[in-house]
C-alpha cells in the first residue's frame, strides 16, 4: 500500500490512555503551523499530512492554519500562504482525506503588521478574527494601539499564547487590560504542562481558573510538539480543566460553514 492510501485509515482506538479523542470538544485547532515549507513549522506536505492525521486522532476535525508573518524572519504574504495551502489541499485530496483546512496567519506585531492594517490586508481567520503575537524577549509598545486599529477595521484580535510572555508574569492586571481593550486570549495546550517551563504553566493555570481564555490551539510546529501534546492528552483532563473558560473554538465551525476555504484569506 502507498503512503497516501494508508495515511488516513482509521486505527483501532487505544484503551491505554485517558481518552485518546478527548480534544473532540474543541472541534477546531485554530493555531498551528501545518502549512508546509513557509515558516518554522512543517517542512513538507508529507509531514503536514502526518501531523493532521495524529491531531485528528486526538479529536480535532478542522484546522485553521496560521503560519508566521514576521518581518525579516518569515516574510509571508497572502500569496505564499495560499500557495502552501493549495499544496496541502492537494496532498489531502491524494490521501483520500476530507479533513478541512483553512488559511490564515499569526501576525507578529511589527512594522509589517502596521502596514497590513493600514492597507486592510490582514490574513483573517473565519469569523473575522486576527491572530497576533509579540516577541518573547520584550513587550511590544504597540500592542494596545494594534488592538484598537484591528477593532476599528471591524475585526476581532486574538493574542496568541499570552502565558508565554514572561515579562507579564509579575503583572496579572495586564491580561485584564488586554481583554478590556477588546482582545481575546488564546491558550497553547502545551502550557497546561511544564513544556514551556514551570512559570508559564503557573500563569496559564491562573488564567484558566480566572476564566480568561477564549480560544485554545496546539501551536504545533514539529514532532516534539506532537509527542508532548499526546502526553498532555493522556495525563491531563483537559476538558475538565477548561470548564471555567468560555472556549469559543466550537463557534468557529459556524463561521467555517458560512464561507469557502478559498475565500478566507482573500
Amino acid at each position: 500500500m502507498t503512503f497516501f492510501s494508508n495515511l488516513f485509515k482509521r486505527e483501532k482506538k487505544s484503551t491505554s490512555v485517558r481518552s485518546i479523542i478527548q480534544l473532540e470538544f474543541l472541534e477546531v485547532d485554530m493555531h498551528n503551523h501545518l502549512l508546509p515549507g513557509i515558516d518554522d513549522g512543517s517542512t513538507s506536505v508529507q509531514q503536514s499530512l502526518g501531523f493532521i492525521k495524529e491531531l485528528n486522532s486526538l479529536g480535532f476535525k478542522k484546522f485553521i492554519c496560521t503560519p508566521h508573518i514576521m518581518d525579516g524572519v518569515h516574510p509571508n504574504t497572502k500569496f505564499s500562504i495560499t500557495q502552501s495551502h493549495q499544496a496541502l489541499l492537494e496532498g489531502l485530496r491524494k490521501a483520500g482525506s476530507n479533513i478541512e483546512i483553512f488559511p490564515a496567519a499569526e501576525h507578529m506585531i511589527d512594522d509589517g503588521l502596521h502596514t497590513l492594517i493600514q492597507n486592510n490586508d490582514l490574513c483573517l481567520m473565519p469569523g473575522g478574527y486576527v491572530l497576533i503575537e509579540m516577541s518573547y524577549l520584550s513587550e511590544s509598545k504597540a500592542l494596545f494601539q494594534t488592538i484598537l486599529n484591528i477593532n476599528k477595521l471591524g475585526y476581532k484580535p486574538i493574542l496568541a499564547h499570552p502565558e508565554r510572555y514572561n515579562y507579564y508574569h509579575t503583572n496579572f492586571d495586564i491580561y485584564k487590560q488586554i481583554k478590556d481593550a477588546g482582545c481575546l486570549l488564546q491558550l497553547n495546550l502545551l502550557s497546561l504542562s511544564r513544556y514551556y517551563g514551570v512559570d508559564v504553566k503557573a500563569i496559564a493555570m491562573t488564567l484558566v481558573k480566572s476564566g480568561m481564555y477564549d480560544f485554545v490551539g496546539t501551536d504545533l510546529h514539529h514532532e516534539k510538539h506532537l509527542q508532548s501534546l499526546k502526553n498532555v492528552v493522556e495525563k491531563y483532563p483537559v476538558r475538565e480543566m477548561l470548564k471555567s473558560c468560555n472556549i469559543l473554538n466550537p463557534t468557529l465551525i459556524d463561521h467555517i460553514n458560512d464561507q469557502n476555504g478559498n475565500q478566507i484569506i482573500a
